[in-house]
């Protein structure tokens, strides 16, 4: 799905030599493919082998060892130099959009979606509108470049939509579920692989991680969690949580893994990097690894009623 030639008119116009080349785990079988087309043309190639899980997860070090980084999958979430951003589109069968609209009470409903469905989306409005509903579509924003596009990170495309239902185009639950924490609204998620819709249950989401907030009151020490990768780096919320307690101390790390956090001992971490750590891997994890907002919960600096999905602005 990545047009060489317009690439190789992109690399042109920068005066590139040497082209790093990244991709997250579903995609990295596309690299080397790419790397023999792009020697071809003339271009020296390294291929960045690491885990990659998103645009806030650039390998600077290939990227320094080579004139520009091209970046597979995603778009950017903020403003790093030397990358180009080649999406990956995924199609899908839209006919769970027109299973869905029976389903549907309000007269307005929004739209979201992730950047691999994100070319489907004035599909979706125009099926919506069809029915007799007007679709809403939040603008952009400086994290999610495209319209009604959601990050597992960001759910603000959701919430600008001001409407009571939302429906989701994607596959997977993390997405609805933080959808719905973040807005309150009622959530369709609608699979275009699948042609499978469910309405998430949030509400099963916080009763454990009460359990996780309850469980980490006798933790004698709290590691908070810095991440070093580029847009996951949250420095100033760690300064402001280690402030809520005299047992948290701050850990760097750039790989999140149960090994290092085994390895370090922590009877509780925080985690201000990558938000779905702390809830998609939490079964990973041999302790709690609690979100900034529940760490405050615990802290008593917040009460549990104004609970907030962590997202990084």
């Amino acid at each position: 799905m990545i047009s060489l030639p317009d690439l190789h008119e992109r690399l042109k116009i920068l005066g590139c030599h040497t082209v790093a080349l990244q991709a997250p785990e579903g995609l990295k079988r596309l690299l080397p493919r790419l790397a023999h087309d792009l020697r071809h043309l003339g271009y020296e190639v390294i291929i960045s082998g690491d885990p990659c899980y998103g645009a806030c997860d650039l390998d600077l070090r290939a990227r320094d060892q080579a004139d520009v980084l091209v970046h597979i999958g995603h778009t950017p979430v903020d403003d790093t130099k030397q990358v180009i951003y080649e999406p990956w589109p995924v199609d899908g069968d839209l006919a769970v959009i027109s299973d869905v609209i029976p389903r549907l009470n309000e007269r307005r409903v929004g739209l979201v979606t992730t950047i691999q469905h994100i070319h489907l989306l004035p599909r979706v409005a125009e099926l919506i509108r069809n029915a007799g509903i007007e679709p809403v579509i939040a603008e952009p924003s400086p994290r999610t470049p495209c319209p009604g596009q959601v990050l597992g990170c960001s759910f603000n495309a959701a919430r600008k939509t001001g409407t009571d239902e939302i429906i989701f185009l994607g596959t997977g639950l993390f997405h609805p579920i933080g959808i719905q924490l973040a807005t309150r609204a009622r959530v369709f998620a609608c699979d275009p692989i699948t042609g499978r819709i469910e309405e998430p249950d949030a509400d099963r989401l916080l009763r454990v991680r009460f359990g996780l907030i309850e469980k980490a009151r006798d933790a004698e020490s709290f590691g908070i969690i810095v991440s070093s990768k580029t847009g996951q780096c949250r420095s100033e919320l760690a300064d402001h949580l280690c402030t809520l307690s005299d047992k948290a101390y701050r850990i760097m790390l750039g790989e999140v893994s149960p090994d290092q956090l085994l390895n370090l001992g922590f009877p509780c971490y925080v985690n201000t990097a990558c938000p779905r750590l702390a809830y998609d891997d939490q079964v990973r994890f041999s302790v709690p690894v609690l979100t900034p907002c529940e760490f405050e919960i615990l802290c008593g600096v917040r009460e549990f009623e104004t609970y907030e999905v962590d997202e990084i602005p």
